[in-house]
């Protein structure tokens, strides 16, 4: 028996050993590079907690569980309200403009939450214009946060439902109908049920962004666990408790996960109509119309047109003051970092999607995916796992070259714009990788093997045959992790080196200096940066309508 097992240990190593190949060694290094961070968070948790650990349990733990907890409930009803809602009028009525809101919907994507936060505290204080309609209301809390982040992130669960409706059979309204079922009745007990799985994938997104967002909870003062990792780390001086609260932080993302999934079960989503024909829309009577465009629209006019709008005001308020060299200096390097960051990020997804093909090793192609779980965990917890062992290596490789070759340099990575570089590919490289994947699963296999039969081998066939024909999921690929690096905030105050400066960084740090008019002239340039990928999405959605 002994023997026997001995034998099929042997057989496997014997066929490792002949499946391995340099795709599969280059594979396994970006792996293991890329899952660094995440590796860091959980292995620091076994090194005990910070001398303040046990005052942050008694005193500010259950605010930060509450606040939390509080924020992600509240926000994913409001989107689910605002998104599921809009997303059905827009795919199932005519309405008036019903063309131009399908892609004015998406915008609020393109303005960081923060940004938002920012633009409706200066409507509600004091001479604001909500003040000079002699109307008081406090939003600078919990419930106020809720409100803006929702407005912020409800295009996430409205991209997702309408990407479902669309595609909707109509066949099985049809069936609906005969039975007796009106249109509400329906959409209720039948539309809303099958498109499940799109509203949760869209919901979940929403809590990841609640999770990351500091900006707004900071300007806000509203205590949650990433306000919490921030006063850990800087105020207290503890990166044991920071590594503490990121650990239960990410608990957290992925219970919510779990808890989807097991409650689904073994639920199946798909539709069996063999004479399928796609959702037709319906006409109904001028008062309905109007009353639908109203619901449709609100949520673009609280996401989008009233922050703009006051942002606008704003820049006109303070441009000759804040427009300037300094000025264009943090934009340029904001650009340069956010374009460098979508070309790095697109390349390390084209090596792992086909390094995964040309490798043969089946085990590391099961361990591939570990690689986009950075999206998952919020920036600043990226931002730890990131510092920590940057920190680690750059003091053994200084001590090494003094010890051995007598030479003295500085950091190499940590506190340079390289440790920056690596946060952003860990963390927003599923946001690159999964449309290219997309793609290049829908190219299939055959082309590539018919070049491979011709005797050209995977490079020349990538570089002549599937590069030509993925280039459009590249871009996309490309846009989005440029305009979500424009963006982010929490990672990038956390490693950013002192001589940089980013457009999200310099309107965080006027609005946390209480010259918030100043804020809205970096805040519009991110805005208009990211404008140009709402449409392109848009564009993708409707491809098949």
């Amino acid at each position: 028996m002994i023997e026997l097992v001995g034998d099929n240990i042997l057989i496997k190593l014997n066929h490792i050993k002949r499946d391995t190949n340099k795709w599969s060694v280059l594979l396994l290094t970006i792996v293991l590079l890329i899952s660094i961070p995440t590796l860091t968070i959980f292995i620091k948790l076994f090194n005990g907690t910070g001398e303040n650990w046990q005052h942050l349990v008694e005193n500010l733990l259950p605010t930060y569980l509450k606040n939390t907890v509080l924020l992600i409930v509240g926000c994913v009803f409001l989107t689910l309200l605002f998104g599921v809602s809009s997303a059905w009028i827009v795919s199932r009525y005519y309405i008036p403009f019903r063309k131009s809101l399908e892609w004015l919907l998406i915008l609020p994507l393109a303005i960081p939450s923060y940004v938002t936060a920012y633009a409706y505290g200066g409507i509600f204080d004091y001479g604001g214009i909500v003040e000079k309609l002699f109307i008081k209301l406090d939003i600078m809390n919990p419930l106020g946060l809720i409100f803006v982040l929702s407005v912020s992130l409800y295009p996430y669960v409205y991209v997702a439902s309408r990407a479902f409706f669309l595609n909707q059979s109509c066949s099985i309204i049809d069936a609906s109908k005969l039975l007796g079922a009106g249109e509400l009745k329906t959409f209720f007990k039948l539309i809303l049920p099958l498109a499940r799985p799109a509203i949760v994938g869209g919901s979940i997104l929403v809590i990841m962004e609640v999770l990351n967002d500091y900006g707004g909870a900071k300007y806000y003062g509203v205590n949650t666990f990433t306000t919490g990792i921030f006063r850990a780390w800087f105020s207290l001086e503890e990166p044991k408790t920071a590594v503490y609260l990121s650990g239960l932080l990410v608990v957290i993302i992925f219970a919510f996960i779990l808890i989807e999934k097991w409650q689904r079960g073994k639920k199946k989503y798909f539709n069996s109509s063999k004479k399928d024909y796609k959702l037709k829309k319906i006409n109904t009577s001028k008062r309905t119309k109007i009353c639908l465009f109203t619901i449709a629209f609100l949520p673009v006019l609280l996401g989008f047109f009233i922050p703009v709008l006051q942002l606008l005001y704003w820049s006109f308020l303070v441009f000759s003051s804040v427009f300037n060299t300094s000025f264009l200096s943090v934009a340029f390097q904001s650009l340069f970092i956010a374009l460098l960051s979508g070309l790095l990020t697109v390349l390390i997804s084209l090596l792992l999607i086909f390094l995964s093909k040309w490798n043969r090793l089946s085990l590391i192609k099961s361990i591939e995916k570990v690689t986009i779980l950075g999206y998952a965990i919020p920036g600043a917890v990226i931002a730890i796992g990131v510092l920590i062992p940057t920190l680690f290596f750059d003091k053994w490789l200084v001590s090494f070259l003094n010890s051995n070759f007598n030479i003295n340099i500085g950091f190499v990575i940590n506190g340079t714009i390289l440790a920056l570089l690596y946060a952003y590919i860990v963390r927003f490289l599923a946001v690159a990788y999964n449309p290219i994947e997309a793609t290049s699963l829908r190219v299939g296999k055959s082309v590539s093997e018919a070049s491979k039969l011709l005797g050209k081998g995977n490079f020349k066939t990538f570089i002549k045959i599937e590069f030509p024909l993925i280039k459009s999921a590249i871009l996309s690929g490309f846009i989005l992790v440029f305009v979500d690096v424009m963006k982010e905030l929490p990672l990038t105050l956390i490693l950013k080196p002192y001589n940089i400066n980013t457009l999200a960084v310099k309107a965080y740090e006027y609005a946390s200096d209480e010259l918030i008019a100043e804020s809205s002239l970096p805040s519009l340039f991110i805005i208009l940066t990211g404008i140009i990928p709402i449409i392109f999405l848009n564009k993708l959605i409707t491809k098949n309508e």
